[in-house]
Order: C-alpha cells, then sequence, then structure tokens
C-alpha cells in the first residue's frame, strides 16, 4: 500500500511541474496568464518589470564509457518558461502586451541559444573529450545569450518600440530556422569522414 500512495504523489508532482514549465517548440505562444508569479500586477502601479523565467539548462549524467560515445546531447539541452517564476508588472494592459511581446522574444532567444549550444558540444566533442570542455563551452554561450538580452533589453525599451523589437525577433527566429539538426529531439547528421 505504501508502494502505491509513493508513486502516486511522485506521479502528481511530475504533473505540477510538467504544468509549470513550458518547453519551447516553436509552437506556443506566451499569454499574460502565463505570468503566474503573485508579483504580476497590471495598472494601479507606477513602474513597467518584468521576469520572463525563460531559461536554457544542460544537465546530463551518465558513466565516463557513456561520456565517451555520446556525441548527440541534444536532448540535454532544455529551453524553458517557468509559469510561476514569471512576471510582469505594468502602468496599463497596452504596456502589458509590449511586455508579453518581449518575453516571446526572449523565450525564442532561449531556444536559439539552446540551439547553438547543442551545436557547440556537437562541434567540439571527441571521443576522448574531458568533461570539463562542458563548462567552457556553456559559459561562453551563456554570456553570449545574455549579452543579446540585454541589448534587446535596452534597444527596444523592454518591447514598447515594436518595429525594433518585431525586427530583432524575426532575424532570432531565422536564425533558429538556420540550425534545424539542433533541436531538442533532433538527431544531427554524421559528419562525412
Amino acid at each position: 500500500m505504501k508502494k502505491l500512495v509513493l508513486i502516486a504523489l511522485v506521479f502528481v508532482t511530475v504533473q505540477v511541474n510538467a504544468q509549470n514549465n513550458v518547453e519551447w517548440d516553436g509552437k506556443y505562444q506566451l499569454q499574460l496568464s502565463d505570468f503566474q508569479s503573485t508579483a504580476t500586477q497590471i495598472g494601479a502601479v507606477d513602474i513597467n518589470s518584468i521576469h520572463t523565467a525563460s531559461s536554457l539548462d544542460f544537465a546530463f549524467q551518465m558513466s565516463n564509457v557513456e561520456f565517451m560515445f555520446t556525441k548527440n546531447f541534444n536532448a540535454k539541452v532544455v529551453s524553458s518558461f517557468k509559469r510561476d517564476a514569471a512576471s510582469i508588472i505594468a502602468t496599463d494592459s497596452i504596456t502589458a502586451k509590449y511586455l508579453l511581446n518581449f518575453a516571446q522574444y526572449e523565450f525564442d532567444l532561449s531556444e536559439l541559444y539552446a540551439r547553438k549550444l547543442r551545436k557547440e558540444i556537437y562541434d567540439k566533442k571527441g571521443t576522448f573529450s574531458d568533461v570539463s570542455f562542458l563548462q567552457v563551452v556553456f559559459n561562453s554561450i551563456q554570456q553570449q545569450y545574455t549579452e543579446d538580452h540585454a541589448m534587446a533589453s535596452k534597444n527596444t525599451n523592454l518591447g514598447q518600440k515594436e518595429e525594433k523589437l518585431a525586427a530583432i525577433h524575426s532575424a532570432v527566429q531565422q536564425k533558429i530556422k538556420e540550425l534545424p539538426d539542433f533541436c531538442k529531439s533532433c538527431k544531427p547528421p554524421k559528419k562525412a569522414k
């Protein structure tokens, strides 16, 4: 009986986490209802702020032998949006819409950098690579992602300059299309010898 209860609790925990996290799939468009942090407020405030909670995560667990013979780490790199950590604070609904558009841009940007990370790992991973090279690659990609995000925040005033945001968002979407072999579930083609 105790086993059944434990299994049920694990299942419930997985279901809650699945509902909280949205993995990037290229189809899902963020909604204001996705910003579920208690800090979210539209109207009756004097500031505009956004915490999108989009992230680029990389984690794996395997033996040294498995690591030596693994080349494709695509499934280990995840671009996700965490609803309960995301917040929008906006003076009005129009500003909230600008912030929402910026959040969608950032979510797509996190997928672009997830694909860049997957490609970089694939290109640099050799049979006898030391696992420490992964941290260097991840740190480099993470820094580029942070810089692109900061520049977009500044140049678009968090999405309030709609035309500028549309242009950089379109460029990000195009770059994602240029890396089709590095989606989370994709298998990159083997290099010709």
